[in-house]
């Protein structure tokens, strides 16, 4: 295991249990106790964990990890929406995408496939997004118009919030939004960690002519703090599957339709 994966597996550890010593780090990672104490050591430097005598703990602002050691988590599952997502764009459309791993992946979609690589004299495909990584990504597109809200930039999420996002989303109309979510519920719809993402996020969902929420299967039943929209704001919900039949009738009696991926992409 690489560095960069011991560590994402360390925080994912913490987020689960909130504290470990460093022999469960150690063996839970198959790694020496030095190995486990000078990664505690790396990560507390950055502040996304507090060291104890012989452990550690969540730190105070890690209530939610940051992009850059989320990306390698599902990755494979992730793609797999992001491919099916750019299938469903055509091009010329405008399509908008709110931050996060899988939103971040369905912009590499759209930016490899050949239908958009092909120079003109109009943009192929127009972005809107309030991610500053992802464009940051399609910046060096010329093929791809990007548009950037603005606003305040989240240190977690890389995403902007905040009365500047809203307003540029207010004067903007898209064909299709991706919105992402930390947890999708049959009942509660689409929630995140953030109440501010949350804001902007269901209100590019509502620019748009049809609004999609991607997430991974790992967030199926799962209710964060503040909601961003159900069935009245989403036509679909595209996931990686398989969905099991009881929350797909639940999710579809809702009025939200359940798109998975093909199963040889699982």
């Amino acid at each position: 295991m690489k560095r960069h994966e011991r560590m994402n597996a360390l925080l994912e550890l913490l987020g689960e249990h909130g504290r470990l010593d460093v022999e469960q780090a150690a063996e839970a990672l198959a790694v020496s106790a030095a190995t486990a104490r000078r990664d505690m050591d790396t990560l507390a430097e950055q502040q996304l964990l507090t060291r104890t005598r012989g452990g550690a703990v969540l730190g105070s602002v890690a209530y939610d990890l940051p992009i850059r050691y989320k990306r390698s988590r599902r990755a494979g599952q992730k793609q797999a929406i992001a491919r099916a997502a750019a299938r469903l764009v055509r091009p010329g459309e405008t399509v908008g995408l709110s931050g996060g791993t899988t939103t971040t992946e369905i912009a590499r979609a759209l930016a490899t496939r050949p239908e958009f690589a092909e120079s003109g004299p109009l943009p192929r495909l127009t972005v809107v997004t309030n991610s500053l990584n992802i464009a940051h990504e399609l910046a060096v597109r010329p093929q791809i118009k990007t548009v950037v809200t603005g606003g305040v930039a989240h240190s977690r999420s890389f995403e902007l919030t905040g009365p500047f996002s809203e307003s540029v989303l207010r004067q903007v109309s898209l064909d299709t939004a991706f919105i992402g979510a930390n947890g999708v519920d049959p009942e509660a719809g689409a929630t995140v960690h953030d109440e501010a993402e949350a804001g902007v996020n269901r209100l590019m969902a509502e620019r748009a002519a049809r609004a999609v929420v991607a997430a991974d299967r790992s967030k199926l039943g799962v209710r964060c703090f503040a909601l961003v929209g159900g069935a009245e704001l989403f036509s679909t919900f595209l996931t990686d599957g398989p969905v099991p039949a009881e929350t797909r009738d639940r999710f579809e009696a809702s009025g939200l339709r359940v798109l998975e991926t093909p199963r040889e992409e699982d």
